[in-house]
């Protein structure tokens, strides 16, 4: 459900985020976080993650995106803010 506090973000991260586990890391940050959204890998190696929640858990999943899990390696992580309207699952998922 959404709310006035929350907001949207769209990353993509570059690196070597295929084949490590990205996906299923980014899942289980955004369900501690409670941010629903996607993750998926694109045609040219990066990883798109989609997520809407509160300020505070996006600044987080943020961080840990920048990290990734600890066989991965982040080269550059572009974010853009997207209105959270565009959203409307209510859970985090792979595709």
């Amino acid at each position: 459900m959404s709310t006035s506090a929350d907001r949207a973000y769209r990353w993509l991260i570059s690196g070597r985020v295929q084949a490590v586990g990205f996906r299923w890391f980014a899942l289980r940050r955004a369900d501690e976080l409670g941010i629903v959204g996607w993750a998926k890998n694109l045609a040219d190696g990066r990883v798109e993650a989609v997520g809407r929640g509160a300020t505070a858990a996006l600044d987080a999943f943020d961080a840990a995106l920048r990290k990734g899990p600890w066989h991965a390696r982040v080269d550059n992580v572009e974010k853009e803010d997207i209105p959270h309207e565009q959203i409307d699952i209510k859970f985090f998922d792979t595709r």
